[in-house]
């Protein structure tokens, strides 16, 4: 194997220039190969240029460091430890090629970008997977590959297909139980041993038919339940599956037909099918995430779109519990079907928490578009003539405003600057994305099975310590607000600006409330100007350390699973 090697790279070195790259390549191949063929192959190319180039040894070490920077971390850590320490080359190289393979499918798209270092690779899964949207790379950097990976994730990680998943395991529970039932009841209707009671007429039924019945009524009554939770997750896999397909087709049509949003994808080199399946189930699943640097703001002028996108988020999430409820009742009134009449009449006892009785589904909706108009209307007031919204018309500036105060509920879409909208705006923001998705201004009296003093004696027994001294939501995050604010204290004390109580706090919040807000960072806001500080489109905690960065991923953690911890705090006493 050498020798075919050493045969051509004798021949490449007599070509001089063509030498420069396509020697190294084949060392790099080899490298990932075979460590021991590698050494070879490294001292051989480097004898050679010893003997062949002596004059172009600078030029050809500078081009050599130019693409391997271009060929990505791993690559130049891999040539860097063959090339200065062969010796010490062991199991490095498998690991190498794993990390270097895994960079082939996730290249960055543009050549000139910088690979992203594995802490806000590990970001970026997490936010994604998480539907939260909190980024610390560009979103440009990524590849086509990238992008379709990236949808799978939010498809996968929205709260719509993770609650069908909860559908068939509690379907499979039920079914277990049953199972569990029948074989009682089979040994318990056995035959039993003849007796003689001298008070029982010869007319009379036995008592055990009657006790018969009700067994039978009982197993028709966990077959009805068994059908509708697998009807419950065919409706709420074709909701998302119709909302899915009919978005991303009109996202794709609109961005077709109109020239200037046409432009806007192919001067940054993105496809119209990846943007708009990528736009889509971000948009549905509440993610936040467009393949834009700018998010949606290069789209601002384009209000069809934002109309296209506003009816995708509220049905992905607020609106959610009675678009689903609105959709069986259609079925119902259809198909006739007495499964989606027992979904109807039975919300409680079919265990999916987005489901929820007529009158409570009335109320989320009510309370969802009085939050929507109460924010719009300050949003108006407070902005209108801001910079946040120059170059906008008024019919693009209510429907700017009208897709900005929508996303501020867990969505994260955004066509505006947040950075620079007045503080007032900002704090009703921050309230919004702590509000659960739920949340329902007026409360309802549900009916509750009744629970007996002794029972509750008992369930308050069995409490652990771990529920007692559970803290409130936020109570956790104002402990994390004060963690990030210990971590980033110098930044605190040199770039005011930037990093205040304020802007840490609006982070904090968007990651747990998986919305995706970043006031983000501004170069001009220095108070001591410094001139390799370039700005980016990224989210404030890209400027934050390591540590600050690890902090919020807990946060966005803490956040996707914040209904086990949302009734924390009540063993705590204020009065």
């Amino acid at each position: 194997m050498i020798q075919v090697y050493e045969i051509l790279l004798r021949a490449l070195v007599y070509l001089e220039h063509v030498l420069v790259v396509l020697d190294l390549e084949i060392v790099v191949r080899l490298a990932l190969a075979d460590a021991n063929l590698a050494e070879e192959a490294v001292t051989f190319v480097t004898e050679e240029y010893r003997k062949a180039q002596p004059k172009l040894e600078s030029q050809i070490y500078s081009e050599k460091v130019a693409w391997i920077r271009e060929a990505g971390d791993c690559v130049n850590y891999t040539i860097v430890k063959v090339v200065q320490q062969p010796h010490q080359q062991n199991g490095s190289c498998v690991e190498a090629k794993i990390l270097c393979h895994t960079l082939e499918i996730s290249k960055p798209r543009t050549a000139g970008s910088v690979t992203p270092a594995s802490l806000d690779v590990f970001f970026t899964s997490v936010s994604s997977a998480t539907v939260s949207s909190m980024s610390t790379v560009e979103m440009e950097v990524f590849s086509n590959t990238q992008l379709i990976i990236m949808t799978i994730v939010m498809l996968l990680g929205g709260e719509v297909f993770t609650s069908v998943l909860g559908l068939y395991l509690s379907r499979s529970y039920f079914s277990e139980q049953q199972t569990k039932e029948s074989r009682v009841t089979s040994n318990y209707h056995s035959p039993p041993k003849p007796t003689t009671f001298s008070g029982l007429e010869i007319d009379q039924k036995p008592p055990n038919v009657d006790l018969e019945c009700n067994i039978n009524s009982s197993d028709n009554d966990h077959c009805l339940k068994l059908n509708s939770i697998k009807c419950l997750a065919t409706v709420v896999f074709g909701y998302s599956l119709v909302v899915h397909i009919t978005g991303s087709s009109l996202v794709a049509m609109y961005t077709s037909l109109v020239p200037s949003a046409r432009e806007v994808l192919s001067s940054k080199g993105l496809k119209i099918q990846t943007f708009s399946l990528f736009t889509t189930a971000s948009t549905f699943s509440n993610c936040g995430f467009v393949p834009t640097n700018e998010n949606m703001i290069a789209f601002k002028k384009n209000s069809g779109l934002l109309l296209i996108l506003i009816p995708q988020t509220l049905l992905g999430n607020t609106l959610f519990p009675s678009c689903l409820r609105l959709s069986i009742w259609v079925l119902e009134k259809i198909t006739r079907k007495v499964e989606f009449r027992y979904i109807l009449m039975n919300t409680r006892e079919m265990g999916y928490g987005h489901l929820h009785s007529f009158a409570q589904s009335c109320l989320v909706a009510i309370t969802v578009l009085g939050f929507i108009m109460v924010q719009f209307i300050l949003f108006c007031s407070m902005e209108w003539n801001s910079g946040a919204m120059d170059d906008m018309n008024s019919y693009q500036k209510v429907m700017g405003a009208l897709f900005q105060v929508v996303n501020s509920r867990h969505s994260g879409e955004s066509v505006v600057d947040i950075s620079i909208i007045s503080p007032a705006t900002l704090v009703l923001f921050a309230v919004m994305m702590y509000l659960p998705p739920h949340t329902s201004f007026l409360p309802i009296k549900q009916q509750e099975e009744v629970v007996s003093g002794t029972d509750q004696k008992c369930k308050k027994q069995r409490k652990s310590l771990v529920q007692c001294l559970l803290l409130s939501p936020l109570s956790s995050l104002v402990i994390f607000v004060i963690l990030i604010c210990i971590t980033e204290r110098e930044k605190l004390k040199k770039d005011p600006l930037n990093f205040n109580v304020l802007s840490i706090t609006i982070e904090v919040v968007s990651a747990y409330g998986n919305v995706g807000f970043s006031t983000g960072y501004s170069c001009k806001r220095q108070l001591e100007q410094d001139n390799l500080c370039k700005d980016a489109w990224t989210g404030f905690v890209g400027r934050w350390s390591n540590k600050g960065k690890f902090i919020l991923i807990l946060v966005m953690f803490y956040g996707r699973l914040k209904k086990f911890s949302i009734d924390g705090g009540k063993a705590w006493k204020l009065s």
